[in-house]
């Protein structure tokens, strides 16, 4: 790997690592923020009104902020595994522009937009490993059985 790219992937890594721990102190403040609103009594409705937008703005968020911290992980999984920069599905490096604008991401652009629109199947390489075995056997077949009379 080209020490210019080894040099921006440690860039990056650090970056994973400082949104990883943000957003685990952010989900962890969500959850205490959900557990306060929950405890408080005595609200009239208005009150009460807020409170559920405000949980239900907080869960949104943590929902958010979740699948982030998933990703991240992901990424930083690809990192210790000597993958990441490589796209999940055709192999190509992935561009570093689009590594810098979103570092989680594990598709290039190709194959992101095949994603998208519903052909990521026609870009995917044969991959013989999935076929099942239906238990069929020809081995009671003659030749003869298929001769045309």
């Amino acid at each position: 790997m080209p020490r210019a790219r080894t040099d921006s992937i440690r860039k990056i890594h650090q970056l994973l690592v400082t949104r990883r721990d943000a957003l685990r102190r952010a989900l962890a403040g969500d959850l205490s923020l959900l557990k306060e609103l929950k405890d408080q009594t005595g609200s009239d409705l208005v009150d009460a009104a807020l409170d559920a937008a405000q949980d239900e703005i907080s869960s949104k968020l943590a929902e958010v902020e979740s699948r982030e911290l998933g990703s991240i992980e992901n990424a930083l999984v690809r990192i210790r595994q000597g993958v990441y920069g490589d796209c999940e599905i055709c192999g190509k490096k992935i561009p570093m522009a689009r590594l810098n604008a979103l570092p989680y991401a594990t598709m290039c652009i190709e194959c992101q937009q095949a994603a998208e629109d519903g052909t990521l199947d026609d870009r995917r390489p044969e991959d013989w490993s999935r076929v099942v075995d239906t238990g069929y056997s020809d081995a009671d077949s003659r030749v003869s059985d298929y001769e045309l009379q």
